[in-house]
């Protein structure tokens, strides 16, 4: 199988024209065009977060897909993540299993349990039970995904006894859990026998093989199905290096600004965004050549079967987003494609 290429956004609310802030809702009609022309230049997969604060627009990706499932014909739709933690396992397989109905088998989702944390309180759940969340909701959904009458107890949800969730897919539904960084939650990966998504936003590509050896080894141990090992990161692709980076850097510095704040960390700097775009960043921002070298390395680092880009961060421009997402398809990955096929 060759590598896959995605994009992901998390549906950031950007600026129009006259410099002020889109709407919410225009922000979402742009996020269906984006997967759009990502359809017609060849990306393989498209994929959309979920969150519930006011830098986002979009707290229903299913909905959000379901929409761009009418309007493309063979990209793959995903999410980037759902949160499984303040959601209920059945309703999501459902809506999944709904949107590969409406999209001729090309739904697939990836789990999580969220970097943010506003949904657990909008939901009514407690924060002390942010671990036991996930690993009972996900050890559900993975008994959903045989689609056969399931029996499952646990403390965080009701029982189920032969529950039979409908509708049924074609062919399976494809699952991946997005990972931050933690060995506790690789190993869970593997025992579940799914899919493992890291999402590297900061620090080497390198720095994350561990993660990558551990998936393996833990699959051998537990002795369930290996699949390919996939990458979150952010990035801008532009014509050239200094238009992409001057186009990038207000959009990153103002959304890590703001999370910082709430955070703890320093003020974001230029010279931290130079940095981050270096060969030791997680930013593939730049020139194609640039951003297809950066991900072929990537790729050969972590021995990837799919890196996926998030292409929307902060106030960059709908319009500087699809020009970027021109480049990504027609010119970053076909030179990604022909660097790694001379080293075969």
């Amino acid at each position: 199988m060759g590598i896959e290429f995605g994009l992901d956004t998390f549906g950031d609310i950007t600026r129009g024209a006259d410099g002020e802030l889109l709407t919410a809702a225009q922000t979402i009609r742009n996020v269906v065009a984006q997967a759009e022309l990502a359809d017609r230049v060849g990306v393989d997969f498209f994929g959309v977060g979920e969150h519930h604060r006011a830098e986002f627009a979009v707290s229903a990706p299913e909905m959000v897909l379901a929409a761009i499932a009418s309007r493309t014909e063979r990209i793959r739709l995903g999410t980037a993540v759902t949160v499984l933690s303040s959601d209920d396992p059945v309703r999501v397989y459902e809506r999944f299993a709904t949107l590969d109905a409406l999209s001729n088998g090309r739904a697939e989702v990836v789990l999580g349990r969220g970097s943010f944390i506003e949904s657990f309180p909008l939901f009514g759940y407690d924060l002390r039970d942010y671990e036991a969340l996930f690993e009972e909701k996900l050890d559900l959904f993975v008994k959903l995904l045989t689609e056969k009458p399931v029996s499952w107890s646990g403390t965080m949800r009701a029982p189920l006894t032969d529950a039979d969730v409908f509708p049924k897919t074609e062919g399976g539904l494809r699952t991946w859990v997005g990972v931050g960084g933690s060995p506790e939650s690789v190993v869970r990966v593997a025992r579940h026998g799914l899919g493992l998504m890291l999402a590297i936003i900061g620090g080497p590509a390198a720095s994350f093989a561990p993660f990558v050896e551990l998936y393996h080894r833990s699959v051998a141990g537990f002795g369930t199905t290996a699949h390919p090992v996939a990458v979150h990161s952010p990035g801008h692709v532009a014509d050239t290096d200094d238009e992409a980076w001057d186009a990038a850097y207000e959009g990153f510095a103002t959304m890590n600004n703001t999370i910082g704040r709430e955070r703890g960390w320093p003020p974001y700097s230029r010279a931290r965004f130079q940095n981050d775009v270096g060969p030791a960043g997680a930013l593939y921002i730049g020139s194609p050549d640039r951003v297809a070298g950066k991900i072929a390395d990537t790729v050969r680092t972590l021995g990837l079967g799919r890196f996926d880009l998030k292409y929307a961060t902060g106030t960059l421009s709908h319009d500087a987003m699809m020009r970027s997402i021109e480049l990504y398809g027609t010119e970053v990955i076909p030179r990604v494609q022909r660097l790694l096929d001379a080293e075969r």
